[in-house]
């Protein structure tokens, strides 16, 4: 970002302006792409070993309206964690991302964070507790401060629903 008046923008502009790009990004290449599963590419973060050969896709289903998160069929989770996993896969499909920063997650304008202590740790580990409870193919792991990684053990199809019908 630049302006021919300096210190125009903040950090926090730069960090937003980041975020905006990377979802732009992300969804020209899935329309580039098609409807597609994701895994597909082996340097995406599939753990092959752990991934049956011809394992079926994980269908993961997304409703808009609440955030409600269904793992082949199974409720799993709703609301700002839903939207932060769906976030977290479609970043994985699109451009076959695993490794995410906190930081950049709370400025990801789909999540719909409250502005006041929006708790993002505690989510966090609500969807790390949450996918292990569940058994999940999918996994978070912390690998420092303020990052992690997603795990992805077995092919996955998302499904986008902007209601519940």
């Amino acid at each position: 970002m630049e302006d021919e008046r300096g210190g125009r923008f903040s950090q926090q502009d730069a960090a937003l302006l980041g975020t905006l790009a990377s979802l732009l990004a992300s969804s020209v290449q899935t329309a580039r792409n098609g409807v597609r599963t994701a895994g597909a590419v082996s340097s995406t973060g599939v753990n092959d070993a752990a991934s049956p050969v011809g394992a079926p896709a994980l269908r993961v289903r997304h409703f808009t309206v609440d955030g409600s998160t269904f793992l082949d069929g199974e409720y799993l989770i709703k609301g700002v964690v839903g939207r932060l996993l769906w976030s977290l896969l479609r970043q994985y499909d699109a451009e076959g991302r695993t490794e995410f920063t906190n930081r950049e997650l709370r400025l990801d304008p789909t999540l719909d964070l409250p502005d006041f202590r929006d708790n993002f740790e505690r989510r966090l580990i609500l969807l790390k507790r949450r996918l292990e409870d569940r058994e999940a193919p999918l996994r978070v792991v912390k690998t420092g401060r303020g990052r992690f990684r997603l795990e992805v053990h077995q092919p996955v199809q998302l499904e986008l629903r902007d209601n519940e019908g």
